[in-house]
């Protein structure tokens, strides 16, 4: 219990021996990553991603926590504000002069932030099909998913990781979470109940969220499948928060009943990107689009920006 508690104690004022430490000499990165190595493990338990990796990043991007938005306002990994934020904010020059990043409390919120917005972007979910003991693959796929501009991103990583043998905190980790592919992943469903048959339909079905669902097929419309269901046009256009002029393009999910009010346990979020509309990401997650809109405190017409993060479960709280 005793070393539990010493863990703890660190954990919470991690940012107060930092400032301490910088009235007299720059953090070494060994004394970073012994600060930061449990809240990394803890994230890799939570998120799935290598500790290794979170701390080569957190050093690579905090310059070891030395780096003004570190020190003074916990940001390790450079967070900007986006839409969404509403807490502290501290402005710093980066690509732009004066530009808004994340303050937070503490580092925990850096360091989950930084979880969130890889595990709940479209373009960073490949990487959790990586074995996560792979600090290499990861390394790589960052940069192939654009994380960094830098040419040499993925060498950097790795030589923190390799100098440092932050290796050694991706072992033995048991990872609380399945990697999104496998929980949104297509599942066959049985037919819904209908009163009458009225065509003999030889579609697969499928479910996400608890919500059936079938891929239109080419030259289909909203019309022939609620005909095919034996449900009214308003209903299935209801269903998909669609209009009645929308043409459908093959492989477009169509959902044959209502969308939940809220997503899966495991999808609280969702950070968008470039150019995603709120209906898509309603039509990926079986959410109805009215819900984001209200956890969003968006209004018809409004999208969100790329990175923003989209609440799925719950009001974002201003």
């Amino acid at each position: 219990m005793k070393h539990g508690w010493f863990s703890v104690i660190l954990l919470f004022s991690a940012p107060l021996a930092i400032m301490a430490q910088t009235a007299t000499h720059a953090i070494t990165r060994a004394e970073y990553i012994a600060l930061y190595k449990d809240l990394a493990i803890q994230q890799m338990k939570e998120s799935g991603i290598p500790a290794s990796i979170i701390l080569a990043q957190g050093c690579l991007e905090s310059g070891n926590g030395n780096s003004r938005l570190s020190v003074e306002a916990n940001n390790h990994f450079g967070i900007k504000c986006h839409q969404s934020w509403a807490g502290e904010r501290i402005y710093h020059d980066d690509d732009e002069q004066q530009e808004c990043f994340r303050k937070y409390p503490s580092p925990e919120g850096s360091f989950r932030d930084h979880s969130d917005f890889l595990r709940y972007r479209d373009r960073y979910k490949f990487l959790f099909d990586l074995k996560p003991t792979d600090y290499k693959a990861w390394a790589h796929g960052l940069k192939k998913a654009g994380y960094a501009t830098n040419p040499q991103y993925a060498e950097r990583l790795i030589k923190i990781i390799e100098e440092n043998q932050l290796y050694v905190y991706d072992t033995g980790v048991t990872i609380e979470v399945p990697a999104p592919s496998v929980i949104e992943a297509p599942k066959l469903a049985e037919m819904p109940h209908r009163k009458r048959a009225v065509i003999n339909i030889s579609r697969d079905v499928y479910e996400r969220n608890g919500v059936r669902y079938i891929l239109a097929r080419t030259n289909d419309t909203y019309e022939k499948i609620a005909i095919e269901y034996d449900v009214k046009l308003r209903r299935i256009l209801s269903f998909n928060d669609a209009a009645a002029n929308t043409i459908l393009q093959k492989g477009q999910v169509v959902y044959i009943e209502a969308k939940k009010r809220k997503a899966a346990k495991l999808q609280p979020v969702h950070i968008a990107d470039k150019g995603e509309t709120l209906w898509q990401i309603s039509q990926h997650y079986a959410v109805k689009l009215s819900s984001l809109q209200k956890f969003n405190y968006l209004q018809n017409g409004q999208e969100p920006v790329e990175g923003q993060a989209i609440y799925m479960r719950n009001k974002m709280k201003k």
